[in-house]
């Protein structure tokens, strides 16, 4: 609503390779355990690019998938202004990001992560977005990031991704903020957020405040949960939810807004052929 747009960065794992000859041995557990929770592997999704620039040898440079995943603000009314990487926005597969206004003026952004058995999320802006933009500055720069627990009965919580909350502490690897937001994965797996079916396009509905996201699919579910119901979910389903009372509350009401399928009877779908 501040007249900037907001671009996701997905796929970014499959650009690295991690399996290539003469590779330094360096890299250190815990960011073995990174790269491997965010699919850096392999030599990725075949793209050439780590026989060029090493920068794209996760085996060479360890840390540098960890420059991506992220969100990007861009101002198209100043072309020549600097995009800004949200970093309090979590780091992971952003598939794209839907906003709704708090009652407080704060900027609520709803974001799904783009992979089998993973999360929801969403971001509350610390300050009202009016004020901020007034002063020049982005509402995304400073908040706090959350991610959806789909529990039974309709009934759902968001859970605060803030260090030194839960088990989100030193001890569990999680030292400062920002290993939070660098391992945002790892932190909605520690705090137990619902692994959902490939959470992909978010929307909201203004006037009502409602929001919707797509599952779009997950062959590889064994178990079902509350929001995730289908194992070999081959057709994917989409979810709807409300924060109770305000965008910026702490718990909110889900249910199913579809399961998709050809309708044929047989195949769970709540459509009809």
């Amino acid at each position: 609503p501040w007249g900037t747009y907001l671009t996701t960065e997905e796929n970014f794992n499959g650009y690295f390779w991690d399996e290539t000859e003469g590779a330094a041995d360096t890299i250190s557990e815990e960011q073995a355990a990174i790269n491997k929770r965010y699919g850096v592997a392999g030599q990725g999704a075949g793209y050439k690019w780590a026989t060029t620039d090493q920068r794209f040898r996760a085996d060479l440079v360890p840390q540098e998938p960890n420059r991506f995943g992220w969100i990007i603000e861009i101002d198209p009314q100043n072309p020549s202004s600097v995009p800004v990487k949200h970093t309090a926005m979590g780091r992971f597969k952003h598939e794209g990001a839907a906003l709704l206004t708090a009652a407080n003026g704060s900027a609520v952004v709803y974001m799904g992560d783009d992979e089998r058995f993973d999360h929801i999320y969403k971001f509350v802006s610390a300050q009202p977005w009016k004020s901020e933009v007034a002063a020049g500055r982005s509402p995304l720069q400073e908040g706090t990031l959350y991610v959806a627990r789909f529990d039974e009965g309709g009934k759902g919580v968001w859970l605060p991704l803030t260090q030194g909350t839960g088990p989100l502490t030193a001890e569990n690897g999680f030292a400062d903020q920002g290993d939070v937001l660098v391992k945002t994965r790892l932190a909605a797996d520690a705090v137990g957020a619902t692994p959902m079916d490939r959470p992909e396009w978010t929307t909201v509905n203004e006037a009502t405040g409602e929001v919707f996201c797509t599952l779009t699919n997950n062959t590889k579910r064994e178990e079902p949960n509350a929001a995730n119901p289908r194992v070999n979910n081959e057709w994917g389903h989409i979810i709807k939810w409300k924060d109770d009372g305000d965008p910026a509350a702490t718990t909110f009401d889900w249910d199913f807004f579809l399961l998709a399928g050809p309708g044929d009877g047989v195949d769970g779908s709540t459509i009809k052929s």
